[in-house]
């Protein structure tokens, strides 16, 4: 019986899935995990590689996209419904890279600590540079005004100002934290059962935080773990649409928010938390329309 799942949601990125499943193959872990791709109706022949040149990959295939949340769904579904399911449970986007016995080194970690439920590793982008977002905190009002006013950026090293992706620590150091990033997010089994599967309210963004939201409630601790690195290409998906992307970004703040904080924020805050989001969600979308196409991101 195989210890760990790996779960992957893929829309139309064949070749870095390719990649991504040859790294696990190649060392990614020992334990012989069982490997779920849940294909997004991707029209690049995603489906047709996993079939023709990794066999052993559970592959399910949307007829539509439904969201990232819902694809993880289907597939953690499955593994609930086995009284014999993996006890590690691994959300991976296809644009990793996994280094020799990174995923076991994650498992061993989560495994040592009994009152972690969920950790996730430091991720590097192409750049070499860190992806902010594999450690942060919750974006409560406070924290948003911070980010969404630039507070954050100008003063990074502010443990106030600067809470949100945590830039005032050193990317080195293991410490706990609100979330880490459904990029690559380890989940003991046991909390899946006991917390949820993801709300597939969110089409796509905030689905994690919104998770670790919910494994805290619980009472369980997650932790970022930079003894592992994993490479992530971001926005490979993201960006073949990237006004939508931006739209469901927003829209995950919304949700987001008005889930779990609108309740007991003050009216006038509730106005502009509201107003704000859908300002900077213009001004994404407005400099976006400037750009040439192939220069089109989410902020």
């Amino acid at each position: 019986m195989t210890e760990l799942s790996v779960v992957i949601v893929n829309y139309n990125t064949r070749d870095m899935l390719r990649d991504c499943l040859r790294s696990i193959a190649n060392g990614g872990s020992r334990r012989n995990p069982a490997i779920w791709v849940v294909d997004n109706a991707s029209h690049d022949g995603s489906a047709a590689m996993v079939r023709a040149e990794f066999p052993y990959v559970t592959l399910i295939e949307n007829p539509e996209n439904r969201g990232y949340a819902y694809a993880n769904n289907l597939a953690l579904r499955r593994l609930l419904a086995d009284s014999q399911a993996p006890a590690y449970s691994v959300l991976l986007n296809p644009d990793t890279i996994v280094p020799p016995d990174a995923l076991d080194t994650l498992v061993d970690a989560l495994a040592a600590r009994p009152v972690t439920g969920a950790c996730g590793p430091k991720l590097l982008l192409a750049d070499g540079s860190l992806d902010l977002a594999c450690r942060r905190a919750f974006p409560t009002p406070e924290v948003s005004f911070y980010r969404m006013t630039g507070l954050s950026r100008l003063f990074p090293h502010h443990p106030r100002f600067a809470s949100y992706n945590m830039t005032f620590l050193d990317p080195d150091v293991e410490t706990e934290v609100d979330a880490v990033v459904g990029a690559c997010m380890l989940v003991r089994t046991a909390v899946i059962r006991e917390v949820g599967l993801l709300d597939e309210t969110y089409f796509m963004y905030g689905e994690d935080l919104d998770w670790a939201y919910r494994i805290k409630q619980y009472g369980w601790q997650i932790r970022y773990l930079p003894q592992v690195t994993i490479h992530h290409y971001k926005r490979a998906a993201s960006s073949q649409r990237p006004m939508q992307s931006i739209r469901h970004f927003y829209d995950a703040m919304r949700i987001f928010y008005r889930k779990h904080y609108a309740a007991t924020t003050p009216t006038l805050l509730h106005v502009l938390i509201e107003a704000g989001i859908t300002l900077k969600e213009w001004i994404g979308l407005g400099s976006n329309l400037l750009r040439p196409a192939a220069a089109r991101r989410v902020e």
